[in-house]
């Protein structure tokens, strides 16, 4: 029976109303949290000993641009994720490098910078899901790195201050290039792999308000 009071407001209606607003509350949150556990992990899994710039951070914004509907965690998560694991990496793994408590390693606005124009160009580049968009934002990833990291590298370093010497510091950063797109291309496929595995398991990670 549907009983409508003065307001007009479906009594009937309303705890079936209120159960239908839990249960999607329930699926952004699971949503939610494996995404953020997937990046966590990824951005943690440097500790392992690995290659020069085999790293998971730019998979990580390629991956939360595409899958976080919400730019700001978009943006947030992975950086947060990344200045974390920094702080376990340089004050425990690297402690003997740093005298005093190392906050931000020297010239990580650069690193930053370029994690900041990934997601940017993960919000372009996937907004559809599957395999071309996958590769084509982990090598958009490898390319602003490149482009971002080594011209951060290049004011007072000991290369000419003039385009000559920027291009040298360019030419000498293609040793680490490899690395990058290995990385890049292995954690896009380990996270987007992995999370596409999880929704077929669990249909309630499909929901899109994460």
């Amino acid at each position: 029976m549907i009983i409508i009071n003065n307001c007009g407001i479906v009594l009937y209606l309303q705890p079936y109303i209120l159960q239908t607003q839990y249960m999607t509350t329930e699926k952004v949150n699971l949503r939610f949290g494996i995404l953020t556990a997937l990046i966590v992990l990824a951005a943690f899994s440097r500790i392992i000993p690995h290659t020069f710039n085999f790293s998971p951070l730019g998979a990580i914004g390629i991956f939360g641009a595409a899958h976080f509907s919400k730019k700001w965690m978009a943006l947030f998560i992975p950086l947060a994720a990344t200045w974390v694991s920094d702080l376990f990496i340089n004050n425990v793994i690297y402690a003997k490098y740093y005298p005093t408590f190392t906050w931000f390693a020297e010239g990580f606005y650069w690193q930053y910078a370029a994690y900041i124009l990934i997601v940017v160009a993960g919000f372009f580049i996937m907004k559809k899901v599957n395999t071309k968009t996958v590769l084509i934002g982990a090598l958009a990833s490898s390319s602003i790195f490149f482009v971002v990291s080594n011209f951060g590298c290049w004011p007072g370093s000991t290369y000419p201050q003039n385009f000559g010497g920027l291009m040298q510091c360019y030419v000498a950063g293609i040793l680490f290039v490899k690395g990058t797109l290995m990385g890049d291309f292995f954690y896009c496929a380990v996270l987007f792999g992995g999370f596409a595995l999880a929704q077929k398991q669990v249909p309630e990670l499909h929901t899109a308000n994460a």
